[in-house]
């Protein structure tokens, strides 16, 4: 299951979308994941201000916010903004793909929208990376970053998987308003794949 679950108290979403063949075509591009995430995180955002934040060009920026619209990923946050300035908003706290629930002539594209999430959080991750040397001494302490291997079966990976998501749930649903204004977005990155090389064609013999 991949799933994407950021959340902007401001962006009055829904709770989640569980992603057909359609949608899952519309996100299959890396930086289109990025933007819906950056909306996400970051709460509605101009054109202008995407760009700005993800190093994009206004156009590039604006072809993606259009086709994540058309996919009915993202809406207009009307009542906001000026003259000819279009505010954007996520339309779902959380988006779900399960590959194993994909319907019949569906696994291209969730193979697809897959290799983009990957893709879209490795940049991610390396922008967080570029502002280590520059973050207050007690995030940087409460920081982690962990890089393990793990001899699994596919059963196994699945049984790991269901309980990391089940400690990310019940942080959620803790959260609470804070009033002393500590509490930040916190970027959580959980990827689990065989090891490069050791399954499928080319596979080297361990």
């Amino acid at each position: 299951m991949t799933a994407s679950a950021e959340w902007h108290p401001e962006a009055r979403t829904e709770p989640d979308v569980r992603l057909d063949t359609a949608a899952l075509r519309v996100l299959a591009h890396p930086v289109r994941v990025n933007v819906l995430t950056l909306l996400r995180q970051r709460g509605p955002h101009t054109v202008g201000r995407v760009a700005a934040e993800l190093g994009i060009n206004p156009g590039s920026a604006s072809y993606h916010l259009r086709r994540l619209a058309a996919g009915g990923l993202i809406v207009e946050e009307t009542g906001r903004g000026t003259g000819r300035e279009r505010w954007w908003r996520s339309a779902h706290r959380q988006s779900v793909h399960d590959a194993a629930d994909e319907p019949a002539g569906g696994h291209a594209a969730g193979r697809a929208y897959t290799q983009a999430v990957v893709l879209a959080s490795a940049a991610r991750l390396e922008r967080a990376a570029r502002e280590v040397p520059s973050l207050p001494q007690d995030w940087y302490e409460a920081g982690f970053h962990g890089d393990f291997v793990l001899r699994l079966t596919p059963d196994d990976v699945a049984r790991l998987r269901s309980e990391l998501f089940d400690v990310v749930s019940r942080y959620r649903a803790s959260e609470a308003p804070d009033a002393s204004g500590a509490a930040v977005p916190v970027a959580l990155h959980l990827q689990g794949f065989p090891v490069p090389g050791t399954v499928g064609p080319g596979a080297e013999e361990t």
